[in-house]
């Protein structure tokens, strides 16, 4: 009987699913090369510090309004508390983030290396939650800030007025396009932008400083106001600490400059392994940005506070979401005015498409290896798809509102980096490094506070981040149930003694006993073998070779197979295999012995005590149960043809 062959995918599906990389139905894996692979070029690190910039940076068309807001008169205070915390604590966590995990791995794989077993996917599980809220929140709540400077522009106010859920809409809608069709010359665009935003920002927060100083009677009457207020510099101080959750959407940026580390360029002596060029330009890259932001938040949240009346920050003012346009328009015209909105709305849309290329980037590196998602969530359109109208579904429920969505934002924000400062105090810990433990500790501590301050008080953040944990780890549950039959091993290698043993038995019938090592004595295989004869009526002179499983990390999907043989008491072949699953092991390698020797394998198996549920639940959750026709299954789903299928026999 002829192989059955799958019918040619439509061109629309083969569009969809274009650069889909299958790891799983028993392929081989493309060899290392024995020499250190080389580095490739990358970009110069400021360059690439422009890509996570429209991230970072894009914030100041919100993050003064939302500070004034939060903090009131006492927002300049507040900001410098939140420069503060970048500098001493962010900076440092994410400098040594750039260390552990040199590729873009970012806090969570660090995690990941450090939690094993099934608390270690959950774990990540958990995280990739709150990282799918902070880069989704990103894509509409930047989607939704562009439409309000859209709609306050003074030329555009009449014609766009109530307009702003579907010109948000639109916005998210062109973005999924843009990446629907490729995303090219990234780096190149995102240069550009944030050279003239900056630009643009330097001329907004010199012309407010100008009108600060010249008109001073601005300082006084702030300071009396403050100080009427909140009396002594000490209990601003107080407050200060205690509204500074609410200006942590300043601190975004950290883990998008760690996830960009693979364009930064290397030292012409860099490896893969050891890059050291690459994470002492992601250093600098973290450090500049850190610092000029640092410089814009502590500036634009002094003039904006002092120029604009408060009563503009609220819903519906004119500086709600776009506080330095308001400047912008009010003290440079509104010929500049429209051109600082084009400048902001063209960043904040691309910082949008640098969180979706940041989950793109994220997704797919680990809910298909934990066989937690669909294959096709390895391609880019598909999830691009999904990650679109789930930003849809976000901005219909908050009415665009950039105010009600900076909760949810923050949330993600600082459980993340949270992580990566328990991580990093992980780690240095594990290397003795004492006093960085001791630093990274308290910094993580500081961080853990601000997360819980700011859950208490926006509650909705947690919510929206637990929707998408618990809708990550529902579909990611059903997924894994739905492929718990594919065959998932990546690659087959076998060592010259188990070769050996199939070359030998190649030339009879190739017959393999599926055994559960217990005391691995003589008489464990003597009776092995008896029983496998006497319930199978195998003749006598039939040779079989025993194969053995361990089972190493059963929460673990996809993996390579290695395969070792060995002669035990004299007269057993033995082959030997570590796996996350038994039933895939054995299937793998009969599947292997068959293509490389062009016979039919039998293995053969005993009935596992046991109901059948519960024998299930031993296979899902830890890799075991009853493995007989769960080998059998997984042969015929990856070989659909009976008469090329290895031949399953159980007594």
């Amino acid at each position: 009987m002829a192989t059955t062959e799958h019918p040619p995918p439509g061109r629309l599906r083969a569009w969809m699913l274009e650069g889909l990389s299958d790891m799983g139905k028993g392929r081989q894996a493309v060899p290392r090369p024995a020499v250190p692979e080389p580095v490739h070029k990358g970009q110069r690190w400021w360059r690439v510090m422009c890509l996570t910039g429209v991230d970072y940076f894009s914030t100041l068309g919100y993050q003064p309004g939302i500070a004034a807001l939060a903090a009131g008169l006492l927002s300049p205070v507040a900001t410098i508390v939140l420069v503060v915390v970048t500098l001493a604590g962010a900076l440092p966590v994410y400098r040594r983030v750039a260390e552990e995990s040199p590729h873009g791995e970012g806090s969570i794989a660090m995690l990941e290396r450090l939690l094993t077993f099934w608390k270690g996917k959950l774990f990540v599980l958990t995280l990739l939650g709150f990282a799918a809220t902070d880069f989704l929140i990103t894509i509409t709540l930047s989607a939704a800030d562009a439409s309000t400077h859209l709609v306050e522009n003074p030329h555009l106010a009449d014609a766009l007025h109530d307009r702003q859920v579907l010109i948000t809409l639109v916005l998210i809608a062109l973005l999924g396009a843009v990446f629907l069709k490729g995303f090219l010359e990234a780096i190149g665009v995102a240069v550009a932008l944030v050279g003239l935003y900056l630009a643009l920002n330097v001329v907004v927060v010199a012309t407010g400083l100008w009108h600060v100083v010249t008109e001073g009677h601005v300082i006084s009457d702030w300071s009396t106001a403050l100080t009427a207020e909140h009396g002594n510099v000490f209990a601003m101080v107080g407050v200060a600490l205690l509204v500074f959750p609410k200006l942590a959407l300043g601190l975004s940026g950290f883990e998008t400059g760690v996830a960009v580390m693979p364009h930064v360029e290397g030292d012409p002596g860099d490896t893969e392994a050891d890059p050291k060029g690459r994470i002492r330009g992601t250093k600098k890259l973290l450090t500049t940005a850190a610092l000029i932001m640092s410089v814009f938040l502590i500036a634009t949240s002094f003039i904006t506070t002092l120029l604009i009346p408060e009563k503009e920050f609220e819903s519906g003012g004119e500086a709600n979401g776009r506080a330095l346009a308001y400047l912008a328009h009010e003290y440079l015209g509104n010929a500049f005015g429209t051109v600082y909105d084009a400048s902001t709305i063209a960043i904040l849309w691309f910082a949008g498409a640098s969180a979706m290329a940041g989950l793109l980037n994220l997704m797919p590196r680990y809910l298909p290896r934990y066989g937690m998602a669909p294959h096709w969530a390895r391609a880019v359109r598909p999830m691009v798809i999904v990650f679109t109208l789930v930003g849809f579904l976000v901005t219909w429920i908050f009415d665009a509102d950039v105010d009600a969505q900076g909760g949810a934002y923050a949330t993600g924000v600082l459980v993340l980096i949270s992580s990566a400062a328990i991580a990093v105090t992980i780690a240095a810990r594990k290397a003795g490094q004492r006093h960085w433990t001791i630093g990274f500790a308290v910094i993580s501590a500081v961080f853990l506070y601000v997360t819980v301050a700011n859950v208490i008080e926006r509650p909705d953040g947690v919510k929206i981040g637990a929707c998408f944990i618990a809708g990550i780890i529902l579909v990611s549950l059903l997924s894994r149930l739905a492929r718990a039959f594919e065959l998932r091993v990546t690659s087959v290698t076998m060592d010259g003694m188990a070769q050996r043993f199939v070359r030998d038995i190649a030339s009879r019938r190739i017959r393999f006993i599926a055994n559960e090592p217990d005391n691995r004595d003589i008489t464990e295989y003597r009776e092995k073998i008896e029983q496998i004869r006497a319930d199978n009526d195998v003749p006598a002179q039939e040779d079989f070779v025993f194969v053995e499983v361990t089972v190493l990390d059963p929460s673990e999907f996809e993996a390579g197979l290695t395969v070792r043989g060995e002669v035990l008491h004299g007269r057993y072949r033995v082959l030997t295999l570590e796996s996350s699953s038994v039933p895939n092991a054995l299937a793998a390698l009969v599947l292997h012995v068959r293509d490389t020797t062009g016979c039919i394998p039998h293995i053969y198996f005993e009935w596992t005590e046991g109901t059948p549920f519960t024998n299930f639940l031993r296979f899902f959750l830890f890799g075991q149960g009853e493995v007989a026709p769960v080998t059998r299954e997984v042969l015929r789903e990856a070989e659909p043809d009976r008469a090329r299928r290895p031949r399953v026999h159980v007594g």
